[in-house]
């Protein structure tokens, strides 16, 4: 498994509860460009769209040595996932508060997966006591450090 990218701000924004794993139908040259590290999930998120899973606002910049006819950088695409996996899912999002984020993007066998995280959201005092943990974390961190 190579890692391409990581959605930090997900695990800030969010609960995340269960993890799945999902292809991306991409195009010959959006290929090449995951390849060479131009993609950003940051804002990008999941729908369902006529018995599918779709994933929206992800930003796969144009390959720069692709013709002219390169796809458009933040069009919608399918995610492939079995059709008993994407009812699953569907079910639990029905529930209030449940979303899909993409969490981490990679190359497994040269194919190109996704991590969907079925997760729920933060409220502001839990976002602020991530931060709080954080930072007790790195003082603790920084005073073994000292200390040897």
């Amino acid at each position: 498994m190579k890692l391409i990218t990581e959605n930090k701000k997900a695990y800030f924004d969010y609960f995340i509860e269960e993890r799945i794993e999902a292809g991306v139908a991409l195009k010959g040259s959006e290929v090449k460009s995951v390849k060479m590290g131009h993609i950003n999930i940051k804002d990008s998120f999941c729908f369902f769209e006529n018995g599918g899973l779709v994933l929206k606002n992800c930003l796969i910049s144009p390959y720069e040595k692709g013709s002219a006819f390169n796809e458009s950088p933040l069009r919608d695409r399918a995610l492939l996932l079995h059709k008993k996996e994407i009812e699953r899912l569907h079910g639990k999002v029905k529930q209030k508060g449940y979303t899909l984020v993409p969490t981490k993007v990679y190359f497994s066998k040269n194919l190109v997966k996704i991590e969907l995280a079925l997760a729920k959201g933060k409220h502001a005092y839990d976002k602020k006591e991530t931060i709080k943990q954080k930072d007790i974390a790195r003082s603790a961190d920084r005073e073994i450090a000292n200390y040897k």
